[in-house]
């Protein structure tokens, strides 16, 4: 019995460190669909609402409002992929309002910050090698992956 109790004890203790591991599971399946077929599917893209539920539950310090900030970040986008012509994805831009509902206004910042540095060190070394030109397109949601991998390791979320 105490070491189902300590097994319980440390799993409420560690919630959110859980939760951000079933999150970036979550992405990794994204970028992974994302690099392959460069198409997400929708139903799978609107799930991780659930994992977003699953985390306002885990995480006591996320404002509200810092949630439904980081959501309207991910409305912005989706102007900006309705207006480019989808130059910038709808699956992107839904992903990025999933993530900012997640982990609310400031962290998903610093993770766009991340990942767009991220894709403009890889389009630069692709444009030098003589692999991409202006016109060339690529994934972005590995970026987005890779972004957040990296600020849940330095513990930036």
């Amino acid at each position: 019995m105490r070491t189902v109790r300590n097994a319980a004890d440390m799993i409420i203790n560690n919630r959110w460190l859980i939760c951000q591991c079933i999150f970036l599971a979550y992405i990794s399946v994204l970028a992974i669909m994302d690099f392959r077929s460069r198409k997400l599917p929708l139903k799978f893209l609107l799930s991780g609402f659930l994992i977003v539920a699953g985390g306002w539950i885990c995480r006591e310090d996320l404002s509200p409002v810092l949630a439904a900030a980081g959501g309207c970040t991910g409305l912005v986008f989706l102007f900006i992929s309705r207006i480019s012509g989808e130059a910038f994805g709808y699956g992107d831009s839904i992903l990025i309002l999933v993530i900012g509902c997640f982990i609310g206004f400031w962290d998903l910042m610093y993770l766009l910050l991340g990942a767009f540095s991220i894709a403009a060190v890889f389009s630069a070394a692709m444009m030098i090698r003589h692999r991409f030109n202006r016109k060339s397109s690529f994934p972005f949601v590995p970026f987005l992956a890779a972004a957040y991998m990296g600020g849940m390791f330095i513990g930036a979320y």
